[in-house]
């Protein structure tokens, strides 16, 4: 009986993370939003870059495939929530190639039929040439490497605030979120002991303290700097 209650609080637990986990996720799925309606109000996509919403439609895939029952039995969860990104940043691109001028039309066009092929390649190889164990091994790499490289974009992130000694390009908001995220599904990680899951979810935790940290700090010294040239008028 007791043996029972405890893996029942156990995948009660592991499916709260991960449940808290995708909706945290499609907090940042939706951020981009705003900007994609100043594109479509524009009809024109302006400066913008397209390329980090294909890097997140392949990083998405990627873990959308490792997330699948039969390359890793008991997460589905991880399948979930990359299904539902790899939608979003779908739309996103095909937003982007609409309205972009014609080089940038082709360029995204390119990379995203490039995403496509190596995600079928991906798909293809895992099936056909390796036994169950080493295909989640397999996917399960390739999903650890696709994680860490998306954070590139918090370390440039940081590198910028500490630069710049301002908190501008780094909102508390999508900061809270992204840690809270991964958080999530560091303890979903743990919770299901796939190292696959937490390992990159970990690193990605403690960027998300990092960044917290930057923000409480340079935020705290932006509002002492305001004050002081206030406090000198009245001198």
């Amino acid at each position: 009986m007791f043996p029972t209650v405890v893996f029942s609080v156990h995948s009660a637990c592991s499916d709260a993370a991960g449940i808290t986990g995708n909706i945290l996720a499609f907090v940042l799925f939706v951020s981009p939003i705003p900007t994609f309606k100043r594109i479509l109000r524009n009809k024109s996509t302006q400066q913008f870059s397209g390329l980090p919403y294909i890097y997140s439609l392949l990083n998405c895939l990627i873990c959308l495939w490792y997330g699948m029952p039969f390359i890793s039995p008991g997460v589905i969860l991880v399948a979930t929530v990359n299904s539902i990104g790899a939608i979003f940043q779908l739309v996103y691109v095909t937003i982007f190639i609409i309205y972009a001028d014609k080089p940038k039309k082709l360029k995204m066009s390119g990379l995203l039929v490039s995403v496509f092929a190596i995600y079928g390649i991906i798909a293809y190889v895992s099936i056909e040439l390796f036994d169950s164990q080493t295909r989640r091994f397999f996917v399960g790499c390739l999903c650890v490497a696709s994680l860490i490289s998306m954070f590139a974009s918090p370390l440039f992130i940081i590198k910028l605030v500490v630069k710049s000694r301002s908190v501008e390009f780094m909102p508390f908001t999508l900061s809270l979120s992204t840690f809270l995220m991964s958080l999530s599904f560091f303890v979903y990680g743990m919770l299901k002991d796939d190292p696959f899951i937490y390992v990159p979810n970990g690193i990605g935790t403690i960027l998300g303290i990092v960044q917290l940290i930057l923000y409480s700090y340079y935020s705290s010294k932006s509002r002492e700097g305001s004050r002081e040239p206030l406090l000198g008028s009245y001198a």
